[in-house]
């Protein structure tokens, strides 16, 4: 009973402040996460990453487009992405497909500060919420 009246009390306490902070930690389910990096030479594509509160998930590389599914915790997160096809794509964007769903593959750890969430991993990968 107590420490439910010092959470009311906090609550109270920081009001919306508080809840605007939990906000900013939370896992953005359903926004789409573009990676923060330039568009590969010839082309304006930049790879984004969209996460469903049922875990399933959507991932647009380089060049192709990919199925996955997710598992997110408070501070944990494991993404298991299909095989990209082979698309219609020069070999440099191909294997940055293939780079950046091996990266995807091994991030074990996120967090997040504003509209940035990095995916950690043995490469740490770095997108912007789009809040447009």
């Amino acid at each position: 009973m107590l420490c439910r009246l010092c959470v009311l009390v906090a609550l109270l306490l920081l009001g919306p402040l508080g809840l605007a902070r939990a906000a900013d930690s939370a896992f953005p389910f359903g926004t789409e996460l573009m990676l923060d990096v330039e568009p590969l030479y010839g082309s304006k594509r930049i790879p984004m990453l969209q996460i469903e509160d049922d875990g399933t998930a959507a991932i647009d590389l380089w060049c192709a487009s990919v199925h996955a599914s997710a598992t997110v915790g408070e501070n944990s997160i494991t993404i298991v992405a299909e095989p990209a096809e082979p698309g219609q794509c020069t070999a440099e964007r191909q294997s940055g497909d293939q780079t950046l769903l091996a990266a995807l593959s091994q991030v074990t750890n996120w967090r997040r500060d504003g509209d940035v969430i990095e995916l950690i991993g043995p490469t740490t990968l770095r997108f912007r919420a789009m809040t447009n």
